[in-house]
């Protein structure tokens, strides 16, 4: 016997427990110690768990397993809510494939941390300290890292149940509002009446989650001209993508502005004061949404194989549609290969922007970009500190927005390299469906469907990590922070 062994069982805190009661409080352990890691192997578990799920024959239409390339890239797309896919998602999958599509992506959508932090919660049955600290990692990756942290948090420990509580109810009761929209407009369409009810909740899940999977094998063709249908899934993806931190501030905003009416002249509590996050990713998105719509009005008016034989009206609906749709969306009324090559790229720089922070959408976010560019303004103005909407933001914020862009490029730029060599395709096709892995868009120039497997495999990673998060890998990478005692004499080499 082992000292270690000797040592565990001589724990008074081990004695009387069975052997599942000791891992549950090993793994409680772990995931107190180290939430990143934790949210890593819980992913990676679920990706392993869902390609055994699909690999199986019952999930295919036809009754046979599929090979592991396709069935590992698939649970990772579902796991990771990107929207790729190397099969025909809708006819290769049988009934029970589906429902695995629809569960995996209502887990992927909880996001890495929170559902770690569910996951802990379930183990530890409390919600602890470290707990709150986990889900708030979600919410603020800062919190992953030693030594302090501000108090003007999106979402502060002492909210983090109720934040959890959000979590869960937002997405059933959007998914179920949405479903309720789309049901009806089925119906008018010739859709039985079960068809219609599946449907509805399969398109509100997607949307919600910004998947971007079709449950029919004409996808979105049906509804191209259907502009109620389209807002809605507009709706739905813009609420996935700004972020349940966001979500939990506008819900208390609600509550209050309820409390407001009811109170009728009596005095109550201050209206409920938005975080600077909360206000950066709502201008920003909004910013980004109206920016990218003028650019493929501009870009693609004349190209008659997009919008140039729409009228107006209908050329600016598609171009809003579509700039919602590329920062993580993943639905699409157009071939994305008709696009003009001044088109993919802005698709590509919307991609890589991706959602809000803690949301369903993927990218470096647009706090993120909110960020650097406060940071290039103070410093063209000649201020040392960034600030916004009158609070100062601190340059460890920024030192970490740097890291996630980098990082990101990195994987971008080595994932582009590796499938250009495989594929020998063009590089503004690998590079438009790198960048749609990475940030879990989507969308396709159709030749994730058409690559080897170990292209397949590639991109596959390359989901992972854009789904996982950059900031979440390195901490995990990381055991802990070291503290210097001592700084070196400084010197500042030429930048520019």
């Amino acid at each position: 016997m082992s000292v270690r062994t000797t040592a565990v069982s001589r724990n008074p805190l081990n004695r009387g427990r069975t052997v599942v009661g000791r891992a549950r409080v090993r793994l409680s352990e772990f995931s107190e110690s180290s939430p990143s890691r934790f949210a890593i192997l819980i992913f990676a578990g679920l990706i392993l768990l869902f390609t055994a799920l699909f690999s199986l024959p019952i999930a295919s239409a036809d009754g046979k397993a599929t090979g592991l390339a396709d069935s590992l890239f698939t649970a990772v797309s579902v796991i990771c809510v990107t929207g790729l896919a190397t099969v025909d998602m809708a006819t290769h999958w049988s009934v029970f494939g589906h429902v695995l599509i629809y569960v995996g992506v209502q887990i992927g959508a909880l996001g890495v941390l929170t559902l770690a932090s569910i996951l802990g919660l379930a183990v530890s049955r409390k919600l602890g300290l470290r707990a709150r600290l986990i889900a708030a990692s979600d919410t603020n990756p800062l919190r992953m890292h030693h030594g302090p942290v501000a108090e003007g948090q999106a979402v502060r420990l002492g909210e983090i149940g109720s934040l959890l509580a959000t979590v869960a109810i937002s997405a059933f009761v959007i998914e179920v509002v949405l479903a309720a929209l789309l049901f009806p407009r089925m119906l008018l369409d010739g859709i039985d009446v079960g068809t219609a009810v599946w449907h509805s909740f399969y398109y509100s899940a997607m949307a919600f989650t910004n998947t971007g999977f079709a449950p029919n094998a004409d996808g979105l063709a049906p509804f191209a001209d259907d502009y109620f249908f389209l807002t809605i899934l507009m709706i739905g993806v813009f609420l996935g993508s700004i972020g349940f931190p966001v979500i939990y501030a506008l819900s208390r905003s609600l509550g209050a502005w309820k409390a407001r009416r009811k109170a009728k002249g009596r005095t109550i509590a201050n209206r409920v004061r938005w975080s600077v996050h909360v206000k950066l990713t709502l201008v920003t998105s909004a910013l980004l949404i109206v920016a990218g719509a003028a650019l493929y009005i501009v870009l693609e008016f004349d190209n008659p194989k997009t919008f140039g034989t729409l009228g107006a009206s209908d050329t600016v609906f598609q171009s809003f549609f579509l700039s919602v749709m590329t920062r993580s969306g993943g639905f699409s009324t157009i071939d994305i290969p008709d696009l003009n090559g001044s088109s993919l790229l802005v698709t590509d720089m919307l991609m890589f922007i991706g959602g809000g922070s803690a949301s369903t959408a993927g990218g470096i976010k647009v706090t993120t970009l909110a960020v650097l560019f406060l940071a290039a303004f103070a410093e063209a103005r000649g201020v040392q500190d960034m600030e916004s909407f009158g609070r100062r933001i601190p340059s460890d914020v920024l030192r970490l927005g740097v890291s996630v862009v980098l990082w990101g490029a990195t994987t971008v730029a080595v994932s582009s390299i590796i499938i250009l060599q495989i594929s020998k395709a063009p590089l503004d096709h690998v590079l438009f469906d790198v960048i749609s892995a990475f940030a879990t868009s989507g969308l396709t120039t159709g030749l994730t469907a058409s690559l080897p497997d170990a292209g397949v495999y590639v991109m596959a990673a390359t989901m992972f990590m854009g789904r996982v998060g950059t900031v979440t890998l390195a901490a995990a990478l990381a055991a802990s922070q070291r503290q210097q005692l001592y700084k070196r004499p400084e010197e500042r080499p030429i930048v520019g």
